[in-house]
């Protein structure tokens, strides 16, 4: 198989490989899914643009092993860019994307799933960004919808803004858009607290616990990305499941509907979804919130 050169943001990416299969079920290549990144990059970009990226990469498709990856690559271009994180012992130096050929040449790295950090580089430790994970037990969607329509209610009732997406696997993300005036460990103590509230109120729909044989067939609402050197599914990231879906933003009429599915969107059919409507994520800075504020406001309701 010979190897094919995609044009993105003015930069020319060579494809290896194109035809290789990366999604069995409905032959979707690495060629095609270089294409969705070129495609899809005008409206991805401003959720990527100077976060730390972590890949999730599957060189020989969904079907064989894949493997997580925050390092950067010593072959990886010297066009791409950087950001060097501190860990235990050390440091990591993550892929930040900035330009859609970055996007385009990660796709030929077998990247499936970008995950992106919660804070930007200029203010690593100050997240603007908050996720809680709703995780079902099993793939009833129904019940993951009545859980996010909790949350949202709960952080109505305190001011905040939620926003929501597909995870593209079982469950949704719940969002906020964070004013970046508190650290990690500030923000992480609030969304605990936020949870463990939730869960209160709900013992037989929600839970806390992290230990899987604990839940039973309540959702878990994992808050456990809201750390320093941690990722969360990128918006309008590919899933390493059959059709290849798609994490995708929505309203929250949508998100609540009645029929959706985690796993509605994909890279054959989210283009007709943004020909229809804007991305409802494009103002959601305009509406940031202070974690100080949020966290006085639920301690209120004690």
């Amino acid at each position: 198989m010979s190897g094919r050169v995609i044009e993105a943001g003015g930069r020319e990416v060579e494809i290896s490989r194109p035809d290789k299969v990366l999604f069995p079920e409905g032959g979707i290549t690495k060629g095609d899914l270089a294409d969705y990144w070129a495609r899809i990059a005008g409206m991805a970009l401003p959720h990527f643009r100077d976060r730390p990226l972590s890949m999730e990469r599957f060189p020989d498709g969904i079907d064989a092993d894949g493997f997580f990856q925050k390092d950067t690559p010593e072959h990886f271009p010297d066009w791409i860019e950087r950001v060097e994180l501190e860990k235990e012992g050390g440091t990591v130096r993550h892929v930040v994307v900035s330009e859609a050929a970055t996007l385009v040449f990660l796709a030929d790295q077998g990247m499936i799933t970008p995950h992106l950090g919660l804070s930007r580089t200029d203010e690593i430790r100050k997240p603007d960004r908050l996720v809680v994970d709703l995780d079902p037990s099993d793939d009833d969607f129904a019940k993951v919808q009545r859980a996010a329509r909790r949350l949202r209610g709960l952080l109505d009732e305190i001011g905040a803004h939620p926003i929501v997406q597909t995870t593209g696997s079982r469950g949704l993300h719940v969002m906020l858009a964070l004013d970046r005036s508190a650290e990690f460990e500030e923000v992480r103590d609030f969304a605990g607290k936020l949870a463990a509230r939730l869960a209160e109120r709900h013992p037989d729909e929600l839970t806390v616990e992290q230990r899987k044989a604990k839940r039973g067939d309540r959702v878990f609402l994992d808050i456990l990305r809201n750390a320093y050197g941690q990722t969360s599914v990128a918006p309008y990231g590919v899933r390493a499941r059959p059709g290849a879906p798609v994490a995708t933003p929505l309203d929250w009429d949508e998100a609540l509907s009645e029929g959706l599915g985690p796993r509605d969107y994909t890279i054959s059919n989210i283009f007709r979804r943004l020909g229809q409507r804007n991305d409802p994520w494009t103002a959601i800075d305009e509406k940031a919130d202070s974690i100080t504020a949020l966290a006085a406001a639920l301690a209120k309701r004690e």
